[in-house]
């Protein structure tokens, strides 16, 4: 099954353009232990708390497992799910920021490994996996081009998909419109907002998507950042 559109090939080289070139320095911050303003400090614990919430959700013993980390930025998720065990592949659009992952490798990680890719999480040549990651890596597209991107991707991953997307809600859609205002060179890619229901209905309803089911989904809000978690297994 063919996912890519044209608009979500346009969105790729968009956010590709962003987070490699405008938004790095900001990024590599945002990511360390480095001080931050109060506005973007609610953003990294809203990450730490999201981030916290996909790894609760897959194993904690993950010997052997071959995970896609979809969007891996600085590698945070990768590193945690390499300590347990696993075989990561972490890719991102960004090269800029998976050589800033690749510094920031620790020397140990026991009976885990990750290897670091820039390019497009849908390529196919990526293999098959036992679990996918995206954590926040489809905020910034159409509900349908994601769900056809999360179809593609079940198409090669056996257990399970633990992913993020952007809830409709009121404080959202205030803080998108105060992004507006800001020159447009220094606008990150615009986040496209879902209804909760209305993304359950159409990964329901996606072909790709037949055998699998949700098993959980939770919200995390921490001033300016919002993000709604879903667990996804092949079977149920």
């Amino acid at each position: 099954m063919n996912t890519t559109t044209a608009r979500y090939t346009q969105r790729r080289g968009e956010i590709e353009t962003y987070f490699d070139r405008t938004a790095a320095q900001a990024w590599a911050r945002l990511t360390s232990d480095a001080p931050v303003g109060r506005i973007r400090a609610t953003v990294r614990a809203g990450r730490d708390r999201m981030r916290a919430t996909l790894l609760d959700w897959l194993p904690a013993d993950l010997s052997g497992a071959r995970v896609l980390d979809a969007g891996c930025g600085t590698g945070a998720l990768a590193v945690e799910a390499a300590r347990r065990g696993a075989h990561v592949v972490a890719i991102d659009l960004s090269p800029t920021l998976v050589s800033l992952a690749r510094e920031r490798l620790p020397a140990a990680l026991g009976a885990g490994s990750i290897e670091f890719r820039s390019g497009d999480m849908l390529d196919p040549a990526l293999g098959e996996f036992d679990h996918l990651v995206a954590m926040d890596s489809l905020i910034h597209y159409e509900p349908r081009d994601t769900v056809r991107a999360l179809a593609g991707l079940a198409a090669r991953t056996r257990r399970s998909m633990v992913f993020t997307f952007a809830p409709r809600t009121p404080a959202l859609a205030a803080m998108h419109a105060l992004g507006r205002l800001f020159p447009r060179g220094d606008r990150a890619p615009a986040i496209v907002p879902v209804a909760p229901a209305e993304f359950a209905a159409l990964m329901a309803a996606e072909p790709g998507l037949s055998d699998w089911r949700g098993v959980d989904t939770r919200r995390v809000a921490s001033g300016f950042y919002t993000s709604q978690a879903a667990h996804w297994s092949r079977g149920g």
